[in-house]
């Protein structure tokens, strides 16, 4: 992590991601399967010409494919390196630019680097032009191409390439990271509060810091997760302890109630269910010493406690059927006209277990 101080000045604002982007591998955040082999390559002179860097979004692809060209094309040579957002240009006339460049030698250093993001976004045209050249680059030539969509990468495309799949960042690397950034910006925190956006965040480093900014902003340097919860829309485990009660008691009144509470309170509708699916989970796997070591376990003590001691309260059989039940109508949610009135159905379900 480039350790920037923090600075005032509104004019010199940056944001998160950009401002604490690594400069170099050994602060890239969990891909150290990745950063390793690229570091030992490169010692060891036993590089590919082309490379394709895939997964999700904000896990860190483009970051380690600038990392890896800085290092290869010297890093004085900026001219060297030559990015193409294949998102906005992806005709085959952009890659002929490309082509047209390659037989010019590197300036200052022994290789000129192509990073191509989205590189699935190339039009069919730009792709078959494209294959041409990494079939065989010329020698001072090295293609990094980074995509979040690898199954639609032509098979003779991937062929080609050596091939580095990055993984969603784990809940407590994420965790890790927004505790340093939170030092570094002097911001206040509640631990809760950094677990609610780093679940939300769904694994993306980028989705997680852009939420810490806004959450900054709004909060005045203080990220609480009561706070947290309404401003992401998220069903917080106090409400899924809360409603998973309900349901136990049958009380079907009291539940459509506290449902109506908490759309006032704006809760995103479309992740109600896969929230509360998730409480249910947590349930499950808690019940038995065989899985408890699939529970996010950084949770305050307070919840653990609370959740520990419902899950003793709760049958196996009636967590199942639920997340079956949560399952099905998120699938169906896309295609209702009534969000609300298709969950309250839902939850008429739940409490008829």
């Amino acid at each position: 992590m480039s350790q920037k101080k923090n600075n005032n000045n509104n004019n010199n604002y940056q944001i998160s991601a950009i401002k604490y982007r690594p400069l170099d591998f050994d602060n890239v955040i969990g891909q150290k399967h990745i950063t390793e082999t690229l570091k030992k390559a490169i010692i060891k002179k036993n590089l590919a010409k082309s490379f394709l860097f895939c997964g999700p979004k904000g896990v860190g692809k483009t970051t380690c494919a600038r990392i890896l060209a800085r290092k290869l094309a010297n890093a004085k040579a900026k001219a060297n390196i030559i990015e193409l957002d294949a998102a906005s240009n992806n005709s085959v006339d952009d890659i002929k630019d490309i082509l047209n460049q390659l037989n010019y030698l590197p300036i200052g250093g022994k290789y000129k680097i192509y990073i191509i993001d989205e590189v699935h976004m190339l039009s069919h045209s730009a792709f078959n032009a494209f294959l041409k050249v990494l079939e065989e680059p010329p020698t001072h030539v090295i293609f990094i191409l980074a995509t979040t969509k690898k199954n639609k990468i032509l098979p003779t495309v991937l062929s080609r390439c050596q091939i580095y799949e990055f993984k969603p960042i784990s809940i407590k690397n994420l965790i890790k990271y927004l505790r340093k950034i939170c030092m570094l910006e002097n911001v206040e925190y509640e631990r809760d509060a950094l677990l609610l956006i780093a679940e939300n965040a769904e694994g993306s480093l980028r989705d997680a810091l852009s939420a810490f900014d806004r959450l900054k902003l709004y909060s005045n340097n203080k990220l609480l997760r009561k706070m947290v919860a309404k401003q992401l829309g998220i069903l917080d485990i106090q409400y899924c302890l809360k409603f998973t009660d309900l349901i136990l008691d049958q009380n079907i009144f009291k539940t459509l109630l506290y449902f109506d509470k908490l759309i006032k309170k704006g809760i995103n509708l479309n992740l109600f269910l896969n929230n509360l699916a998730y409480h249910f989970r947590n349930l499950l796997i808690t019940k038995s010493p065989d899985t408890i070591t699939l529970f996010n376990n950084n949770y305050s003590d307070n919840f653990k406690i609370k959740l520990l001691a419902q899950s003793q309260k709760v049958k196996n059989k009636f967590l199942i059927k639920a997340i079956k039940i949560c399952e099905k109508t998120e699938r169906f949610l896309t295609k209702s006209y009534n969000n609300r009135l298709t969950l309250e159905i839902t939850l008429i379900k739940l409490l008829e277990i």
